[in-house]
C-alpha cells in the first residue's frame, strides 16, 4: 500500500522575485509536480529559480478536472506543491476545491507562510489591526457592489478590500457616498515593487485624488471602522 504523498501550498512573490522564502525554494525543488494558476506565469517564476518541474493547471477553468489528476499522484506517494500566480494560494485564489478533496482524501497539507498583500497594506494602513474584516472583492455590478457597502456602513472593525486595478475610482467612490467621505482610509498600490506607494487620506480626499484616468495598478484598499 503506496503511503500518500503531501500537498503543500506554497506562497509566491506579489511582484519582488526576493520575496519568496528559502523554505518555498526548497519544497517547490523537492516535490514531484506542481499545480499552478495559469502555465505562463508558473513557468515564469520557474524559470526565474531555475527549477523545472511537471505542471497542471488549476484555475477556475480547470478545477473540477484537475482535482482527479492531483489526487492521482499524492495516492501514488508523490508530493505536490500548489501555487497560485501571486502571493498566497487558496486565499482569493483557486484551489479551495482541491484543498477540500484532499481533505476528504485524508491528504495530509502543509500550507507555508509567505507573501500577501494583506498584511503589508493593513499594518501601514494606521488603521487599528487588533479586529479587521477582509471583505475582498465586490460585487462589479454597481447596484450590488452599494448594496454591499451598505451592509458595513455600521461595522466597527477595519475593513479591508481588493479588486482589480480598473475598479479603484468605482469603489472608492461608491464607498465615499456609502460610508462617508470623512472615513479615514489608505490605499496599498503595487506592493513589493519599485513604484510601491502607500497613500492616507480620507475616503473623499483619496476619491479626488484618484480619478477616472488614474494609472491603472494593483491595490488593496483599508478603510476604518465605524465609529
Amino acid at each position: 500500500m503506496n503511503t500518500l504523498g503531501t500537498l503543500y501550498l506554497v506562497p509566491v512573490p506579489i511582484g519582488n522575485w526576493d520575496d519568496i522564502t528559502l523554505r518555498g525554494l526548497r519544497i517547490l525543488r523537492e516535490v514531484d509536480l506542481i499545480a499552478c494558476e495559469e502555465y505562463r506565469e508558473a513557468r515564469r517564476l520557474l524559470s526565474h529559480y531555475g527549477i523545472e518541474k511537471p505542471l497542471i493547471a488549476v484555475n477556475e477553468h480547470t478545477e473540477r478536472e484537475a482535482i482527479d489528476e492531483v489526487l492521482h499522484e499524492l495516492s501514488a506517494g508523490r508530493n505536490v506543491a500548489l501555487i497560485p500566480d501571486a502571493g498566497t494560494p487558496v486565499f482569493s485564489d483557486p484551489g479551495l476545491l482541491l484543498v477540500q478533496a484532499a481533505i476528504a482524501a485524508g491528504v495530509k497539507i502543509v500550507p507555508l507562510p509567505g507573501a500577501s498583500s494583506l498584511l503589508p497594506a493593513l499594518v501601514a494602513s494606521g488603521m487599528r489591526t487588533d479586529a479587521f474584516v477582509f471583505v475582498g472583492w465586490l460585487s462589479p455590478k454597481r447596484e450590488k457592489r452599494r448594496q454591499e457597502l451598505s451592509q458595513l456602513r455600521s461595522e466597527p472593525r477595519t475593513l479591508v478590500f481588493m479588486d482589480t486595478p480598473y475598479r479603484l475610482f468605482p469603489l472608492l467612490n461608491d464607498a465615499m457616498e456609502i460610508l462617508g467621505k470623512t472615513r479615514n482610509a489608505a490605499i496599498a498600490l503595487n506592493l513589493s515593487m519599485e513604484d510601491e506607494e502607500i497613500i492616507h487620506g480620507t475616503l473623499g480626499e483619496l476619491c479626488q485624488r484618484f480619478g477616472k484616468r488614474t494609472k491603472k495598478r494593483e491595490f488593496v484598499l483599508i478603510v476604518e471602522g465605524s465609529k
